[in-house]
């Protein structure tokens, strides 16, 4: 049986940004925060580093600006990077005040002082967070306060299948009316109808074999909005964690980049430093030098993942600042406070995505995108280290405020029909979806990962799509399952960044082509704009 559910706000994601702006929006709408999997399964739970904001009076706003600008490469928008700084301060405080407990200074002499550690780009001390688990202390503080809200239902195992337009033929007129949504639990297909709709869905770094992403990162939101007819932005910078644990056992493991911003050191197999070759900043130059650095070391050695060291630091120290890190790699079997630790770099965050204003308006009416999933101006060619959190809980502040003003003058769509399976069927060949899924992620990481090359893009784009006619087949045939509509959205996504990728004729921050070593001046503030086709996907 299909069911049907009318809401003020539909916010698809329950990471920092959908519940965040769940809760600025709630004492005045009726809303529905939906989860692929449990609440906590998204990204934010995973960031270990902390939040970037202008908090010690020896540091400015216009240094942050700087920084972030310098970082991004050139593409960075100005406005929107200053907006987001300038409410840096109220954007933590009012995590505060909503429970989050961060770190305190133990050598402050001022009672309340939180310690602030410095990261890649930044030229000050001014991300604060919680031990090396900043995203679980922020993703535990804002779960409390949703589930205590009494006009905020949670829909965990409630996976997005398509947004849903009110005018499919003509994209000027249309507004986004809801969504149809999977129940993973009962298999079925519900509709969800809404005022104003919130992709908050995170980003697509499963398009590669490795990454430090869990595994609902598929780019839905990036692909759905595509398919309603919003323009994309920037998606050939992808950014990849110079440092992910080197293991058999886990893919995943993220190893923060705090961890140098506290003094660890990354070395070749025979101990030796090599970042100072690179640049002046050694460790602390920002991720996509350091990333291409160490992918550089290991094709010239032929070694599969150097090390980082923080041995040399007391062993106390490494264990009061990072003990989710020191546990997880004792289980594994290395001692932080001992040896080097294995790493390689992988997939970590997606710098572009479906554009977006100050407000998260999107190119279609009622739909907003916030966080990772969207395209602000923010990131430009290169995301900043945590800025990330930052710019979650800014826009999911003013998204919040510009539904709040526009909702009372809308209607729930009267014409919307329920989701129809009359003509097909279970499927017998989910032997396809994981060929085709190892298939993609495979060719991602050899063909479009690091270091790319025209030739290589060109491979990869054939096979793109030869996936994506297999997918359209069978997605017409058998009933939608989540592998399914993840390996749907992931091979739409991955169709956008290598067509982003090959229209980027030079390398400039997380773009790197062998065929144009070199950032051309003549696209000096050009972002990469995609534009979906004129009719809208159909269902």
């Amino acid at each position: 049986m299909h069911v049907a559910h009318d809401f003020d706000v539909l916010v698809i994601g329950s990471g920092a940004a959908g519940l965040s702006l769940a809760l600025h929006v709630a004492d005045n709408a009726k809303v529905a925060v939906l989860s692929k999997n449990k609440l906590n399964s998204g990204s934010t739970s995973w960031a270990q580093g902390g939040i970037a904001a202008v908090l010690d009076d020896r540091d400015t706003k216009e240094s942050h600006i700087e920084d972030t600008l310098n970082a991004g490469g050139g593409l960075c928008e100005y406005d929107a990077v200053k907006f987001v700084v300038d409410q840096g301060k109220e954007a933590i405080n009012w995590l505060i005040e909503n429970g989050a407990d961060f770190t305190k200074d133990e050598n402050s002499n001022v009672d309340g002082d939180y310690h602030l550690t410095k990261e890649g780009g930044h030229s000050f001390r001014r991300v604060i967070h919680s031990a090396d688990a900043t995203g679980k202390e922020v993703q535990i503080s804002l779960e409390k306060k949703v589930k205590e809200h009494p006009n905020i239902t949670l829909f965990e195992h409630h996976m997005a299948v398509d947004l849903i337009s009110s005018d499919k033929k003509n994209r000027k007129t249309q507004k986004c009316v809801g969504a149809y949504i999977l129940d993973t639990k009962r298999g079925k297909v519900d509709l969800f109808r809404a005022k104003a709709t919130v992709l908050a869905t995170g980003g697509a770094s499963k398009a590669y074999l490795y990454t430090s992403n869990p595994d609902g990162s598929t780019g839905d939101g990036i692909a759905m909005a595509w398919r309603i007819g919003c323009r994309v932005a920037n998606m050939e910078f992808n950014q990849f964690h110079p440092t992910c644990l080197y293991h058999p056992e886990t893919r995943t493991f993220l190893l923060t980049e705090a961890l140098r911003g506290e003094g660890a050191v990354l070395r070749l197999p025979d101990g030796e430093r090599f970042m100072d070759r690179f640049d002046e900043r050694a460790e602390l130059a920002p991720r996509d030098i350091v990333a291409h650095a160490i992918d550089h070391e290991m094709k010239r050695l032929g070694v599969d993942h150097l090390y980082l060291d923080i041995s040399h630091k007391d062993d106390d120290f490494i264990t009061e600042h990072f003990p989710t890190i020191y546990k997880r790699c004792l289980k594994l079997g290395y001692d932080l406070t001992k040896e080097p630790i294995p790493i390689v770099p992988a997939a970590h965050y997606t710098c572009g995505g479906v554009m977006a204003d100050l407000n998260a308006r999107t190119d279609v009416k009622n739909l907003y995108a916030i966080g990772e999933v969207a395209h602000t101006g923010l990131h430009g060619a290169n995301r900043m280290a945590s800025n990330s959190l930052l710019e979650c809980l800014v826009f999911a502040h003013s998204a919040a405020k510009d539904i709040a003003k526009n909702i009372g003058h809308e209607k729930f769509s009267e014409n919307i029909k329920p989701w129809d399976e009359s003509r097909v069927r279970d499927s017998d060949e989910e032997v396809v979806v994981s060929h085709n899924w190892n298939e993609l992620r495979h060719f991602m990481w050899d063909y479009v990962g690091i270091v790319r090359s025209t030739r290589r893009l060109e491979r990869a784009a054939r096979r793109i799509d030869m996936l994506a006619g297999e997918i359209r087949e069978y997605y017409s045939a058998f009933r939608v399952t989540p592998d399914l509509l993840e390996l749907r959205n992931l091979v739409t996504v991955s169709d956008l960044i290598v067509r982003s990728a090959l229209s980027r004729t030079e390398s400039r921050g997380l773009h790197h082509t062998l065929d144009f070593p070199e950032p051309d001046p003549d696209m000096d503030g050009r972002n990469t704009v995609l534009k979906p086709p004129r009719q809208p996907y159909r269902k």
